[in-house]
């Protein structure tokens, strides 16, 4: 499926309908400001945490849901290596917790994810590619 998104508001609503698609596990590749943390923060509001931030330096930021889910939200584009990585294998697996990672390891990832490309067009514009996977 494709999106074409012509601002910040709607590449955020492209993950507002993500978060109620019933997938767990979500993947974003795109270039440096294509919009893959405007996607996430769209996800996350949707699911009702305001105001997240890219986890550039500390790898990954955890959010608090309803019961005992969670919201994790992992940047692995500082990683020098895959091996760094491989913390993050226990929170993808945990079926209690939402996953959004930019800048992907396939080596943590589970069989089912939904994956995203952020295609930059110009300033504003951006094609958001997605594959469920099926």
């Amino acid at each position: 499926m494709e999106y074409l998104s012509r601002s910040i508001e709607e590449t955020k609503e492209v993950g507002r309908q993500l978060a109620r698609s019933g997938y767990r596990v979500f993947v974003l590749e795109g270039e440096l400001g294509a919009g893959k943390t405007s996607l996430v923060q769209g996800l996350a509001e949707e699911l009702g945490i305001l105001n997240i931030t890219s986890p550039t330096f500390v790898l990954m930021n955890k959010y608090q849901l309803k019961g005992n889910k969670s919201f994790c939200h992992f940047d692995f584009y500082r990683i020098e290596n895959d091996e760094e990585a491989i913390f993050a294998k226990e929170f993808i697996l945990d079926e209690n917790n939402i996953i959004c990672i930019e800048w992907p390891v396939k080596e943590v990832l589970p069989k089912e994810v939904v994956s995203m490309k952020i295609e930059i067009i110009d300033e504003d514009k951006r094609k958001i590619i997605v594959d469920y996977g099926e």
